[in-house]
């Protein structure tokens, strides 16, 4: 019987990468976009977006992909794509846990949050929560 080494969803490791270019850019622009990241993602709630990306963003802050990338890196410890689904996972739970979304599928849920589709929800959700978004309903919401 041969073991299965792979895990649920395809996930794969986050390898970590020396960039030359964030050490490029000066603090007080860090600081600024920093800031106006902030603003745009969690405050704007952009990342309910399906179709927002690192590339949107820059155009949005007259910058390139590059430095956004440097300050979501150096500031929050993660990747574009990483830091935009993990808010959208946080306002999942929200939702599975919240009363006034029980009518909602939890397809309807990752929909209304930003994923563009079930596979890419569930990769998510269970990579942040070690379990799947059905088996996390049920348990709050009991």
């Amino acid at each position: 019987m041969q073991e299965n080494t792979q895990t649920p969803y395809n996930i794969r490791e986050k390898k970590e990468k020396d960039a030359a270019y964030r050490s490029l850019i000066r603090a007080e622009l860090a600081d600024e976009l920093y800031d106006r990241i902030v603003n745009i993602i969690i405050v704007e709630k952009r990342y309910r977006d399906k179709d927002f990306s690192a590339k949107g963003l820059a155009a949005e802050l007259e910058t390139n992909t590059r430095y956004i990338s440097a300050v979501i890196n150096s500031r929050f410890n993660t990747n574009f794509s990483c830091l935009i689904n993990e808010y959208r996972i946080k306002e999942a739970l929200h939702k599975m846990k919240d009363k006034r979304y029980a009518n909602m599928t939890i397809e309807e849920i990752g929909s209304s949050v930003g994923f563009a589709n079930r596979q890419s929800f569930y990769a998510s959700f269970y990579r942040i929560m070690g379990e799947t978004p059905n088996g996390y309903r049920k348990k709050h919401t009991k």
